[in-house]
């Protein structure tokens, strides 16, 4: 089952050019935010249109004391218009009026709070420019959703609770509260970092109330070094590193969150030109170097998955090379490696390029199979859980986005600029869209060669775990499936994210995985592994 949304995109001049678009996804011409022009103006009829009417309106109910009143020879109107209203909405709970005080301190004054969502100075906000100049556009949009907050605190009757106000992080926290907005998220340039690239040029980090700067990587050691290192807040990483790195595979034990799945599928297996039509199934590959992106990822696991199932040692039959992704292409065409299994973006490139072709695409090996994951330290999870949330709910936003066929052409032209993945169009939209050639004569139709369903299945982590105790990567002692899963993948909160955001998600944590040589069940994890090691 797969989560399924629309995020919106980022807008230039209140204009879209992707076409019809639903309410729900609209930014509203006259405060910003995300809702339909109709529906704000629906809201303001039913308003005060300023902070002094609406409590001229209280004060004739006979909401307020005469008493009360008379403190304005001593204070000024500003000053007693949020004087009066602290009392009205905290209905002598000091813990809702500690709640008003502190979203009227987040806006900068209450008059500012429902100026922004109801008053005269939502219009000049999008026609002035000294107004523009004066407030930045995510100021104005979270005094917009204090002045919605303070609102409902107002008309809540006095036996109610404080309502949680909404927040980006989905925690019950006030507009604004995140722990930290400007972000350093790694990336390496292919097509499985979609999700991840694509949320910036389209706007979903700043729906979600972050800055992200995207830092481009070369390789998956040095993302792992910068992680260890503390040089960045998220990271995009291969679906087994998180597994890795936990674990101290490969280097000092470093506890790492798998917390959302970047892409499915969407890798394949090229060969050399010079093997056209020499090479039929995993026998053929026998005297080979290929390359692979690195130790602990799918790409080599299922590779040596496939390469045994024809009999072939992957550690003697051939030579592994692990390379960077934006290598590959030159070291096949220099005739350093005779193939390699990598993201489709360059599988397709070596089509392209006329420099090989493709064999087979990985989903044939594993329908449905994770490749890389949005990832983020345990330690920095606990010192900024509001902006983690925060975080994780914008990718699984862009994913859900991506994984529509009908977006997928606009994607592909966010994410080709030099900035991001450096790849002619054309290629890009092959992979996206599964209409490719494969360099051997075939035109292919393969909707699915790529997808972008965010859900983490621990039954990944378990198929991972057996792979890695297999080919002497993980000891078996510390091959315990269902806790492996269990401590790394978030599956969870990956669904009560999705919740939040509107999405259908699963409510299994696990499932049997469609596997070319014989599905896998999870709850039989260690037979499984005893009968492709007998």
């Amino acid at each position: 089952m797969v989560m399924s949304g629309s995020p919106t995109r980022e807008w230039d001049n209140l204009t879209c050019d992707r076409g019809p678009i639903s309410a729900m996804e609209l930014r509203c011409v006259i405060c910003g935010n995300f809702h339909s022009t109709d529906e704000h103006w629906r809201l303001m009829a039913e308003m005060p249109q300023n902070p002094a009417a609406m409590i001229d309106d209280l004060v004739k109910m006979r909401l307020y004391k005469t008493e009360a009143i008379e403190t304005a020879d001593a204070i000024s109107q500003a000053e007693l218009r949020t004087a009066l209203f602290i009392q009205m909405a905290g209905q002598g709970s000091p813990q809702r009026e500690q709640l008003v005080r502190d979203l009227i301190k987040l806006a900068g004054g209450l008059d500012q709070a429902f100026s922004a969502a109801f008053g005269p100075k939502a219009g000049e906000f999008f026609t002035d420019a000294k107004r523009v100049s004066q407030i930045t556009r995510r100021k104005f949009l979270q005094n917009v959703a204090v002045g919605a907050a303070l609102t409902t605190l107002a008309s809540c009757g006095p036996n109610a609770e404080p309502p949680k106000t909404s927040s980006a992080d989905g925690d019950g926290q006030a507009p604004g509260q995140l722990e930290k907005k400007n972000l350093k998220v790694a990336f390496l340039p292919i097509t499985c970092a979609t999700p991840i690239i694509m949320s910036k040029p389209l706007g979903i980090y700043e729906k979600h109330g972050l800055n992200v700067e995207l830092m481009k990587y070369s390789s998956w050691s040095v993302v792992r070094d910068a992680a260890i290192a503390g040089e960045l807040d998220a990271y995009h990483m291969l679906a087994p590193m998180p597994i890795a790195m936990s674990l101290g595979l490969g280097s000092t034990p470093f506890s790492v969150k798998l917390a959302s799945i970047e892409n499915n599928n969407g890798q394949g297996i090229a060969v050399a030109k010079k093997h056209l039509g020499n090479v039929k199934g995993p026998a053929d590959f026998k005297g080979m170097t290929i390359g692979i992106p690195y130790d602990y990822s799918n790409h080599n696991l299922l590779l040596r998955y496939y390469l045994a199932s024809g009999g072939l040692d992957p550690d003697k039959d051939v030579k592994l090379l692990i390379l960077p992704p934006p290598d590959a292409i030159a070291k096949m065409a220099a005739g350093q490696i005779d193939a390699f299994i990598l993201p489709d973006n360059f599988t397709q490139r070596v089509v392209r390029d006329d420099i090989g072709f493709i064999h087979l695409l990985t989903k044939d090996l594993w329908s449905g199979h994770p490749c890389c994951a949005f990832v983020a330290a345990q330690n920095w999870i606990d010192e900024n859980p509001n902006t983690f949330k925060a975080l994780n709910k914008a990718i699984i936003d862009g994913a859900t986005y991506a994984n529509n066929p009908a977006n997928r052409k606009e994607i592909a032209a966010a994410i080709a600029p030099r900035k991001y993945l450096n790849q002619p169009l054309d290629v890009l939209e092959a992979v996206m869209t599964g209409k490719f050639e494969d360099g051997q004569g075939n035109t292919l139709d393969v909707p699915d060669r790529i997808n972008f369903d965010p859900y983490p299945w621990k039954s990944f982590a378990s198929w991972i775990a057996t792979q890695l105790v297999r080919w002497d990567y993980l000891p078996t002692e510390k091959a315990n499936y269902d806790e492996i899963g269990e401590k790394i993948f978030l599956t969870d909160l990956a669904r009560q994210l999705a919740t939040e955001l509107g999405v259908d998600a699963p409510k299994e944590i696990s499932r049997i995985e469609q596997m070319k040589l014989g599905n896998f069940d999870p709850s039989k994890a260690a037979d499984y592994l005893k009968e492709q090691m007998g």
